[in-house]
């Protein structure tokens, strides 16, 4: 910032009108040589607020010059009149270039303007040449005007009528109308006086009161024109403004001291060193650094003398390489001071030579031991490199993490020394591209940690100078160690689930053309193009997550997500995290924010498998979802809107779960807005040689196989088969075969297709049926002693002792016909 702040001081006080512009020719920096001529403010001039200072003659040439530049991208170069803050206007040369960058696209507009009035007005001056003396003398860029021997004036130029605002008159009596700055008129009377009696040339520098009344430096000459007899016969004199020349030396002199200020509060100091002669020059501000005194000379052995021990071989090294390659060079050492503190140096030199070809270098030292205190306390390692990649520090943390010494830091060997051996040589090359395209990279690679290798994160930034060449490179390391890890369990856990979505679900589209089926495609293709919940029925392995998708795929939100959850596989202390998300220490092991499903299903669907196993807070909070449309992650305070449709499915009856106070009753009506129920494969044999030839040509190719023909006795096996796992166990069943069979003749083996049951299953089955039976028949002889009325005094539901809902629940499971019962009315 110090750097940058010296820079706008001293370019305010170069003795030259600067400014810079944005792409677009928005002016944002006029410097004050600029201002203070035209008389403006920064913000007047801003914009395109300076062609208020333009010559109403030139504004409309200069501006559309200008706006063609910007278009074209082409240096500016032309003149125009510019008024100054006395109101006068005066020629200036005005040039600008355009800053690009790698791509061509201009970054910024950077232009000067050169005051050319004088040459100007010669340029007038040599024009008129054939004109007459009067005229010549009227128009020369300069105040003339010639007096008597004894010095009355007897000729005034018209530049100096002008610029005192007075007539010939008037400025004959010149000592005496106040034209002459009262501090300087008794010394220029006397000059004067002294030069006529003695006929010796007058030189003055003196202050003259312009016609507006500002006084400025004007630098006035005289000298005697004499007869051959050597009598003086008159006088000529020549007065020149050169108040520009003093501003400038005053400018010149301030910007001296503001360069020294400007060392001492950047703590850099400036030197140069001759080669040949180990001659060595310092700024006041680098014997300050050094803490040398003054009265002593500054030779390399004084230098050597205040090096941090194990950095004088970096030094000898950097001298010895100075000396044999006459090229730039950059390096940071430490300083071991005599209160036995420590400082560090960043030096930079730049090689050049003089008119007789020695080698000479030019360069600067900053103390960046403040910069480096803190780098030292910043958490994570931190690396900075010069340009093209070499060391120049690391942090104490780097240090540590790595195990390695400062002095070690800096050798060409430590990222070897740090960096697991399988990662060395991809990550060189990996850093070499990065350096070389000069944008910010980061790269990921396992580095040295507690004398382990963990993962982390390297990050690499450019610093940039005002022409956009790279001056240093800073990079960070972050430990990604634990992350890595997590994300490669996510990704082997999203393989096996990509896995088991294949496996159970065809991937591709729905196979069969039972009149079953096709009922249920007519309600998938009439829901699909509402927003309506849906709830899928059926048992396991019949494809309910296909017809999710394919009313998804068939809705207005397919090009959405499509998010399936099996609320039957989360675990029930983690199903609200996974659903709905959880903030940062929300609970333990909760490292970060988490979007949940339904976030991530923002905008799409999102496929509820397995409804029924929700527990009962977890349906609560969805029963709010499917009211408000809106989710609130675990641990948070506000809630969230979210535009999801939601599809459910599930292979139990939700009745009976309502009824035994395990599901919602509320949340059902929810969710059963439109149901659809997904035939068994029994319900659509139909579709079994379809299906068969579908799965033995997907996974046939995907074995590489190609069968020829189905065995009969396989055939009729599949069909007969009464597939308790539906579509599911006929799809493992043929990639079974696939895989096993050796011709091109497939076939199953019949002992697959043996459904084994339990030993005690048929005493189960008998007794389950008996039971059942029994149910109903008490269920039907209270139907019919209350007339087919369930609830109320005088219902079944009384009568047997049962809550009404409960009973209709069990009406329904039972398939009992309750209208049988009912009297019909007479009138």
């Amino acid at each position: 910032m110090d750097s940058r702040i010296n820079l706008e001081a001293i370019i305010n006080t170069i003795p030259t009108a600067a400014w810079t512009t944005r792409p677009d020719g928005y002016c944002d920096f006029i410097n004050r040589v600029w201002l203070d001529y035209a008389g403006m403010t920064a913000e007047q001039a801003q914009g395109w607020g300076w062609a208020e200072a333009i010559h109403p003659d030139d504004r409309k040439r200069l501006v559309e010059e200008w706006q063609s530049c910007l278009a074209s991208g082409t240096p500016v170069d032309t003149e125009a009149r510019i008024r100054r803050c006395d109101g006068s206007h005066r020629w200036f040369l005005i040039r600008a270039n355009p800053l690009k960058d790698e791509s061509g696209n201009i970054l910024k507009w950077y232009g000067t303007n050169i005051d050319i009035e004088d040459r100007k007005r010669r340029e007038e001056a040599l024009r008129a040449s054939e004109l007459s003396w009067r005229q010549i003398i009227d128009n020369i860029p300069g105040f003339v005007h010639t007096t008597s021997a004894t010095g009355e004036v007897e000729f005034l130029n018209q530049q100096v009528l002008e610029y005192f605002g007075k007539s010939r008159e008037e400025l004959k009596d010149w000592s005496r109308i106040e034209i002459v700055h009262p501090d300087d008129l008794p010394r220029v009377i006397e000059a004067w006086r002294k030069s006529v009696e003695t006929g010796q040339p007058y030189e003055v520098e003196q202050r003259n009161r312009r016609a507006d009344g500002v006084y400025r430096w004007v630098q006035s000459r005289g000298r005697a024109v004499r007869n051959p007899k050597g009598e003086i016969t008159a006088w000529y004199w020549l007065n020149t403004d050169i108040d520009d020349r003093k501003r400038a030396e005053q400018e010149l002199k301030r910007s001296e001291e503001f360069l020294a200020e400007g060392q001492r509060l950047s703590r850099t100091g400036s030197f140069s060193w001759r080669v040949d002669t180990d001659e060595i020059t310092w700024s006041e501000e680098l014997r300050r650094i050094f803490e040398f005194d003054d009265h002593l000379p500054v030779t390399l052995e004084r230098i050597g003398g205040r090096v941090y021990p194990d950095d004088l071989p970096l030094m000898q090294n950097m001298l010895e390489k100075a000396r044999n390659g006459a090229s730039d060079f950059e390096y940071q050492h430490r300083l071991l001071m005599p209160d036995h503190s420590v400082k560090h140096i960043h030096l930079f030199a730049h090689a050049t030579r003089d008119k007789h070809g020695r080698l000479e270098y030019v360069g600067a030292a900053q103390d960046v031991t403040d910069l480096y205190t803190i780098t030292d306390a910043i958490a994570n390692p931190v690396v900075i490199l010069a340009s093209d990649g070499a060391l120049l520090y690391t942090n104490r943390v780097a240090l540590d993490q790595w195990g390695l010494s400062p002095g070690a830091a800096n050798n060409e060997g430590f990222f070897r020394r740090a960096c697991h051996p399988d990662d060395i040589e991809r990550m060189h090359e990996e850093r070499r591209i990065g350096l070389v395209l000069g944008v910010p990279f980061q790269r990921e690679v396992r580095l040295l940690k507690d004398r382990k290798y963990r993962w982390q994160l390297i990050q690499y930034n450019p610093l940039k100078d005002e022409s956009g060449n790279i001056v240093r490179w800073y990079a960070t390391a972050t430990d990604i160690d634990d992350q890595k890890r997590t994300e490669e369990r996510l990704r082997n856990e999203n393989l096996v689930l990509r896995e088991q979505i294949d496996r159970d679900s065809m991937s591709g589209d729905i196979v069969g053309s039972s009149e079953v089926l096709r009922k249920v495609l007519r309600q998938v293709a009439k829901v699909a193009l509402s927003d309506s919940t849906v709830l899928i029925l059926g048992e396991t392995g019949t494809g309910k997550e296909l017809i999710a998708r394919a009313i998804h795929s068939r809705s207005n939100r397919a090009e959405g997500a499509f998010i399936g959850v099996n609320c039957a596989a989360i675990p029930q202390s983690l199903i609200a995290s996974e659903l709905f998300g959880h903030e940062k220490g929300a609970f333990t092991g909760a490292t970060q924010r988490r979007l949940g499903r339904f976030e991530s299903a923002n905008g799409g669907t999102i496929f509820l498998d397995e409804v029924g196993d929700l527990p009962a807070e977890i349906q609560i909070a969805l029963l709010r979802v499917l009211q408000e449309r809106e989710i609130e992650r675990v641990g948070a305070s506000k809630p969230i809107p979210v535009d999801v449709r939601v599809l459910a499915a599930t292979h139990r009856d939700l009745n009976a779960l309502v009824d035994e106070g395990e599901f919602r009753q509320d949340l059902l009506y929810r969710l059963n807005v439109v149901p659809i129920e997904m035939p068994s494969l029994r319900e659509r044999k139909g579709d079994i040689p379809l299906l068969v030839e579908y799965f033995i040509d997907r996974f046939g190719k995907k074995a590489g196989k190609k069968f020829r023909t189905i065995d009969n006795k396989s055939f009729k096996l599949l069909q007969l088969y009464d597939w308790p796992g539906n579509v599911r166990e006929l799809q493992n069943v043929i990639e079974r075969a696939v895989i096993l069979c050796e011709d091109e003749i497939f076939s199953v083996d019949e002992t697959w297709l043996v459904h084994e049951r339990p030993a005690t299953s048929s005493r189960a089955t008998e007794l389950n049926g008996a039971l059942l039976k029994q149910e109903k028949e008490m269920i039907e002889a209270a139907l019919a002693d209350s007339q087919g009325k369930i609830s109320g005094p005088t219902g079944a539901a009384m009568k047997l002792g049962l809550p009404a809902r409960t009973l209709d629940s069990k009406i329904k499971r039972l398939r009992i016909n309750k209208y049988r019962f009912k009297v019909p009315r007479t009138i």
